[in-house]
């Protein structure tokens, strides 16, 4: 994992990324869609950060919003651009955290917990510097992400079965560093075709934590859910999904 870097997740996932998300948390896309819809409506082009296969920017696309995505992966766009409609969006390569685009948008968003692929805090802060420079007066940044749950280790590490059906097993095998709040490790796909590693790296953020780094570019919380459909934010949540603005 020494030479991790932004492209390493989506050039290792991509083939199988859709088919995963689908597996795991399929439910929450056309939701995210919806609300990101109405956060939306009719105040102008939208950005995605960590676009990647276009699970989320190709409906949007698809309800007549203009949407521009940037990605560090090119396999991960190479999907997109498979997909009908995905050659329509256009689609900045690089990092995330510099929001190397021209102009404003009205919402920018990043979701499934991908603002974490930054690896430092100051990457992350520069993220939403970069972000709010980019947004419109009235123009939004949200952010959907998990809540840290530092109770799924044992001695700073995890291993779990993620799916098994009947002709593979997919398993979590992650490490924790509390002092740099990092999480890496791989998901191992067993099946009679072989053994396939899914190499990640995160760091995690608390949601305070989000709240200050906005603050510093300039921004304010102006909602937090507990997910997609407006739920309560509690203690009992295990993400949220944290709308920010001036």
């Amino acid at each position: 994992m020494q030479d991790y870097d932004a492209s390493i997740y989506g050039e290792h996932i991509a083939e199988v990324y859709d088919e995963f998300y689908r597996q795991l948390f399929g439910a929450d896309t056309e939701a995210a869609v919806e609300c990101l819809a109405t956060l939306a409506a009719g105040k102008g082009p939208i950005l995605e950060l960590a676009i990647g296969t276009g699970r989320v920017a190709l409906p949007l696309a698809a309800r007549g919003l203009e949407v521009h995505g940037i990605d560090a992966s090119p396999a991960m766009v190479a999907k997109l651009r498979a997909k009908p409609g995905g050659e329509r969006i256009p689609v900045t390569i690089g990092d995330f955290a510099d929001v190397g685009v021209a102009g404003e948008y009205s919402l920018i968003f990043v979701v499934f917990n991908t603002f974490f692929a930054l690896l430092t805090q100051e990457e992350q802060i520069r993220c939403f510097r970069n972000v709010a420079a980019h947004l419109t007066k009235n123009g939004v940044f949200v952010v959907e992400a998990f809540v840290p749950d530092l109770g799924r280790f044992d001695r700073n590490q995890r291993l779990a079965v993620e799916a098994s059906d009947n002709d593979q097993v997919r398993i979590e095998a992650s490490q924790h560093d509390p002092v740099n709040q990092h999480l890496q490790g791989k998901t191992i796909v067993l099946s009679e075709r072989g053994v396939k590693f899914y190499p990640l790296k995160i760091r995690y953020a608390w949601p305070s934590e989000l709240d200050l780094m906005a603050r510093l570019a300039g921004l304010q919380l102006r909602d937090r859910w507990g997910g997609w459909r407006r739920e309560q934010f509690s203690a009992s949540s295990g993400s949220h999904v944290s709308v920010y603005g001036y």
